[in-house]
């Protein structure tokens, strides 16, 4: 009979408590047996009340696995031992090695241990999401081999010992984890998927180790099944589900394989036949419903529907939910039906439960939400409607309907005004005044800037002291004067470092700033925010996406007052700081009932007099960040010409309305670049900065093939990381960047935002970046007086 399953759950806890136990961890220094088990103890308290509240909701498959302290494909390498050799000596212990991989480590030697200084692996996007993962590395010659008592194992033990009745195992793909994969510097050029016959060796041995500790399903995520592969691809997912459908029935075990954040069009021929159940995506891609029906009527393939969305915060509309299950039923039959969130719920916050600001303050957007938890209990709801008729839910319904309806209706949700201005642009809208070439002419003569400019990406440090702060007024502790003369001290700081250290272009710093995105939704009509909304980004950096539930308007100016202030402190030039268009809508939670694209052109309205406003107190420079604008990209090749079609445009609309002498930035970080190398030349950013240090310089050589001519600085080093590179080796990486760039047009400067990082590894990296941008100068001042 149909049963109410769930794909993942925020590991980060309730309350960020996991964020909090590692960055304790962290802060303790190298690790002891204590400071370890501590930890090890808290997770495992965790992963426990994690399971309890979804078996409270009506979950009746459990997964297990979904648990981790930092990225589960850093988990994945591992598990099987896929370890590049640099973190393999370190003589740490295994959750120092673990964590180096992913955020890197620098520690001093001691009278018994030797120094320690290595960089964090690569880290990109999870396909169209906000989070962030661990690159795999892979040697040529790779061997795998399970770890010795896999995690996924011992979490199942904890599962069942806890009391739930049915955990289901849950491993990210063999094929997914090379796929995404790459290839060490030392054996590049050669296929990751080569390696699949050793991995799934070791797949087989964890599968009969999970069906001997009892599980009877196992849940594989494979989702690059919605990606457009290639044919190797395809082959290596035919051979691999060969393969673990054997071992897993020799063993008795079921494999469901999952796929999320897009339809599988012709992939689901290369695994349909090889597999017990199979999980779509019915959010992101419901008119695959049909197509995937008809393939496995004749089947006896369970289907897994996922008509929840894992990545939103709406209440779903459960009317309209059970009708497209409805279509299920009628084709296949309950028996081979099983519901869930259409993705993990890692992307969602954890719960309404602790949004008691919004139910006081305005209960009907109140009743428009849900988080993970609610959302295991609409699964659990649907499950109950379908096994026992609507009837048995009827209460439940009526209540749904009435929130759907509410939001439909509203009329804090439209703006006339607003809707009036989009209809208004024009095409002269999207356009500079002038060619690059002209304004860069004249962008030199004002700015008069030294060859190798130095900059950073724009905030500095959070400091506890200014989180305290920030917190005291939000509270009314602090009066808003006090807290105003706070934040100038901070800018003041800011820019007296920036004139100590010689950098060129300076930012404020952005102490008033909680995100870059949360911080202009709080200024800007059509956004609303959560107490407790928090998602994990990557590693323990979790944020707390603002919802969009309006049209969208500037209320007033945004950040006038801070840049002017930090501009009058000093005669070099100050550059402001925006978030782009495309970012607010995608690192927020966006409202659905309108286009993306209507929600991205009233954001870049209110950006667009933000910038004019800037222009006209006199700011030189403005930076407006897109590092989202690659992330909206469909995940299908065939869908990106309609998103560019508005995308891009959306962004020159927010900042196409100023003179030739005013440079325009943007920031974009861990995007593959040649795959819309067009699209970010139609953006014509005077200057573009772009995240550089952990990517090898690969997203550089687009840029030079494609004969890119505007400006542009790649990051030296990786801002997500507490170690410090020396000037040594940022002069080896410029030195490499100068084969791509030509040196005219290339910007010295941070891979990204500092906020994160501490003063003492900011002032030490950054005094170490001002170094190697007058090393290069000093060396073109020989050459061309020679």
């Amino acid at each position: 009979m149909v049963q109410a399953t769930n794909l993942g759950f925020p590991y980060v806890g309730a309350h960020r408590e996991l964020k909090k136990h590692v960055e304790t961890f962290w802060a303790s220094g190298a690790p002891t047996q204590e400071s370890t088990q501590t930890l090890r103890d808290a997770a495992a308290d965790l992963r426990k009340a994690h399971w309890r509240v979804q078996v409270e909701q009506g979950i009746e498959q459990v997964p297990v696995g979904d648990f981790t302290f930092y990225d589960r494909m850093l988990d994945t390498s591992v598990l099987f031992g896929a370890i590049p050799k640099k973190y393999q000596d370190l003589g740490a212990s295994s959750l120092d090695q673990y964590f180096a991989m992913g955020r890197g480590l620098q520690r001093a030697a001691t009278a018994t241990t030797a120094k320690i200084d290595v960089p964090a692996m690569e880290m990109k996007k999870w396909f169209d999401t906000n989070y962030h993962f661990i690159v795999p590395e892979f040697e040529e010659n790779q061997e795998f081999a399970l770890a010795e008592t896999p995690a996924v194992v011992s979490h199942y033990h904890e599962a069942k010992a806890a009391g739930v009745a049915n955990p289901r195992p849950v491993l990210i793909g063999p094929v997914t984890f090379l796929y995404l994969g790459k290839a060490s510097k030392a054996s590049s050029g050669f296929d990751t998927l080569d390696l699949l016959p050793k991995l799934l060796k070791s797949y087989g041995t964890l599968i009969q180790q999970l069906a001997a500790a009892g599980a009877s399903t196992i849940q594989v995520d494979e989702p690059i099944l919605v990606l457009d592969l290639p044919v190797t691809a395809k082959l290596a997912l035919e051979k691999a589900y060969a393969a673990l459908h054997k071992s897993a029935s020799e063993h008795s075990v079921k494999l469901l394989v999952a796929s999320y954040f897009g339809r599988l069009d012709s992939n689901l021929f290369c695994i349909k036949d090889n597999v017990d159940a199979l999980h779509i995506d019915l959010v992101k891609a419901p008119e695959q419903l049909d197509v995937v029906l008809d393939a496995i009527a004749s089947s006896n393939l369970v289907l897994s529907l996922g008509v929840v969305d894992g990545r939103n915060i709406w209440k779903n509309n459960l009317r309209a939910s059970l009708q497209l299950l409805q279509k299920a039923v009628s084709k296949i039959g309950l028996d081979r039906i099983l519901l869930a969130p259409s993705c993990s719920l890692a992307h969602s916050p954890y719960s309404i439960e602790f949004e008691t600001e919004i139910r006081k303050s305005n209960p009907e957007l109140y009743d428009w939400l849900s988080f993970a938890v609610e959302k295991c209990r609409e699964v659990a709801v649907l499950t109950k409607a379908l096994r026992e008729g609507e009837d048995s839910v009827s209460d439940v319904l009526q209540a749904n309907e009435r929130a759907i309806l509410s939001r439909k209706e509203s009329k804090h949700t439209t703006d006339a005004e607003v809707r009036q201005k989009v209809e208004a642009i024009n095409e002269a809208d999207y356009h500079r005044h002038s060619v690059f070439a002209q304004r860069r002419e004249a962008q030199v003569k004002r700015l008069n800037l030294p060859l190798y400019p130095t900059t950073t990406i724009g905030s500095f440090p959070q400091t506890k002291e200014i989180r305290v702060a920030r917190n005291r007024h939000n509270k009314g502790l602090l009066s808003d004067e006090d807290y105003q003369a706070f934040i100038r001290s901070e800018i003041e700081r800011a820019v007296r470092f920036q004139e100590e250290v010689d950098l060129d272009v300076f930012v404020h710093g952005e102490p008033e700033r909680n995100d870059m995105v949360e911080h202009f939704g709080h200024l800007l009509h059509g956004y609303a925010f959560t107490q407790n909304g928090w998602v994990v980004s990557y590693g323990s950096r979790c944020v707390k996406p603002p919802v969009i539930f309006g049209d969208v308007r500037r209320k007033q100016p945004m950040t006038i007052e801070e840049i002017k202030y930090a501009q009058s402190l000093t005669s070099k030039p100050m550059k402001a700081m925006l978030t782009g268009p495309v970012t607010m809508w995608k690192w927020s939670f966006p409202r659905d009932d309108v286009p993306a694209s209507t929600i991205c052109q009233q954001i870049g309205l209110a950006l667009r007099d933000e910038v004019v406003d800037l222009e006209a107190a006199g700011i030189p420079c403005i930076q407006v960040d897109e590092p989202a604008i690659r992330e909206g990209l469909p995940l299908r090749r065939q869908d990106w010409d309609a998103y560019l079609k508005w995308s891009v445009p959306c962004f020159r609309l927010s900042v196409c309305g100023v003179r030739d002498d005013t440079q325009i930035h943007t920031h974009m970080c861990y995007s593959d670049f040649n795959d819309i190398f067009d699209a970010i030349q139609d953006m014509d950013a005077d200057v573009i900065t772009i995240e550089n240090s952990k990517s090898d310089e690969k997203l550089l050589k687009v840029f030079a093939t494609k004969n890119y001519t505007n400006e542009i600085g790649p990051g030296l080093y990786d801002i997500h990381s507490p170690r410090v590179p020396s000037v040594e080796e940022m002069i080896q990486r410029l030195q490499a960047l100068k084969q791509h760039i030509p040196e005219h047009l290339l910007w010295v400067n941070p891979d990204c935002g500092l906020k994160s990082r501490g003063w003492p590894e900011t002032e030490a990296a950054l005094r170490n970046l001002v170094a190697v941008a007058k090393h290069f100068r000093s060396q073109a001042s020989a050459t061309f007086s020679a």
